[in-house]
């Protein structure tokens, strides 16, 4: 069987940068960052006060034709990022086989504030207490569900929920539906909202989160030395995901192509990175191998890059251990560094920068990198742009329960 090519011919970003795609990425290469104070972690006694939320969201605003103000905030945000994709990809289902359209997005958490808005319901007034709207709006798949409803599509659509690597796994699955003929087109990414105290708070008795309350802009700050945690964040990526000669037989413009997928697992630890970084080297050189390419064609990675001082160093290493001594030529950043770690939604919207960055020859940056860490001595891009061409990148994400993805993106000139 030929194996087909996947073309991505459409993003759409709702982010704590912006609530939408350029506006995100005008953010993200300005360097700014969009952590700030978070007052309902604070209220609740969180050691970590702060978070990258998305504001100015209005759902009511939606070009839809649900009515998305009675949808979960998580689903309410996939469909924001669906319909920018959408219209940004040029698609109209008078053009479209939709019994081979989908729909595959990730989450971790799904609507966590329906399930505690129903519990304390409960709590106060037993089962006649609960809203038998519950079960739609907090399933994880409610925002794939309310796509497909959006758009009428009939082929593929679910759900991936392998935590802060479940968008990529979305993605990830998407392509290879879409490279083995069983899709033409398919909107892939994750979701993730915060808006309730259960997600933070968990994060925050771990102690995985920041706590340097006092200067929020400051606290993300991936692969430098002072680094003490992870900041917690929300909002949603989709990109379109369409079967090369589909995207080009309708004249769509094509911002980079999905040419490699490697998925491992750990094996190791239910929270704590392998200090070997077998997984994550493992998932790397799969998606590699998968797109036919060698170590010397990475120009860029989009790093996972949590802030967290096990998680950096792990990845460092497994970049050591694929790459080589090519590892030094290369460029490295985080996306999280501006806009905090959006768990489900993370390697989505690390992807589209991804995707922007092979389509503009821009690198955007790791912000507030001040001191290096011996256990981490790549470049990084710290605190400002680079303009380069790259040919190829790769997005890495790495999750809670040992799960390693790597995407591999190839420029189109």
């Amino acid at each position: 069987m030929i194996r087909r090519r996947v073309a991505v011919t459409g993003l759409g970003a709702v982010t704590p940068a912006g609530n939408d795609m350029p506006s995100t990425w005008a953010s993200l290469t300005a360097g700014l960052s969009a952590v700030a104070r978070a007052p309902h972690m604070e209220a609740a006694g969180c050691r970590s006060r702060i978070a990258a939320e998305v504001r100015g969201f209005d759902p009511g605003a939606l070009p839809s034709r649900q009515d998305a103000a009675r949808l979960g905030r998580s689903a309410q945000l996939a469909l924001a990022a669906a319909l920018e994709a959408w219209r940004d990809a040029g698609l109209a289902p008078a053009g479209l086989d939709l019994a081979r359209c989908g729909v595959i997005l990730g989450t971790g958490f799904g609507d966590s504030a329906e399930t505690f808005r129903q519990t304390q319901n409960y709590l106060r007034a037993g089962i006649r207490g609960v809203n038998p709207a519950y079960a739609p709006r907090a399933m994880s798949n409610a925002g794939a569900a309310h796509i497909s409803l959006e758009f009428g599509l009939r082929g593929p659509s679910f759900t991936t929920g392998s935590a802060c690597a479940a968008a990529s796994h979305a993605i990830g699955l998407a392509a290879r539906l879409i490279q083995c003929g069983d899709a033409d087109v398919i909107l892939a990414g994750g979701t993730e909202e915060i808006s309730c105290i259960l997600a933070p708070a968990a994060f925050d008795g771990l102690h995985a989160l920041s706590v340097r309350n006092e200067t929020p802009e400051r606290a993300s700050r991936p692969f430098d030395r002072s680094r003490d945690g992870f900041v917690i964040g929300e909002g949603a990526g989709i990109l379109v995901l369409e079967e090369f000669q589909h995207a080009a037989r309708r004249g769509a413009r094509i911002y980079a192509e999905i040419a490699g997928v490697g998925m491992a697992s750990e094996a190791h630890h239910l929270t704590a990175p392998d200090p070997r970084a077998e997984g994550a080297t493992l998932a790397m050189q799969r998606a590699l191998d998968d797109a036919g390419c060698a170590a010397t064609d990475v120009r860029y990675v989009n790093a996972h890059g949590t802030s967290t001082p096990l998680n950096d160093a792990m990845e460092t290493r497994a970049l050591h251990r694929v790459l080589g001594a090519h590892a030094r030529a290369i460029a490295v950043s985080s996306t999280k560094s501006m806009i905090g770690h959006l768990l489900g939604a993370s390697a989505a919207v690390g992807l589209v920068a991804t995707v922007l960055t092979v389509r503009e020859g821009v690198i955007h940056p790791t912000i507030n990198y001040e001191e290096p860490d011996p256990d981490c001595d790549l470049d990084y891009v710290p605190n400002a742009s680079r303009r380069m061409d790259v040919e190829l990148a790769l997005a890495n994400s790495f999750a809670f329960g040992g799960h390693c993805v790597s995407l591999a993106v190839r420029a189109i000139r």
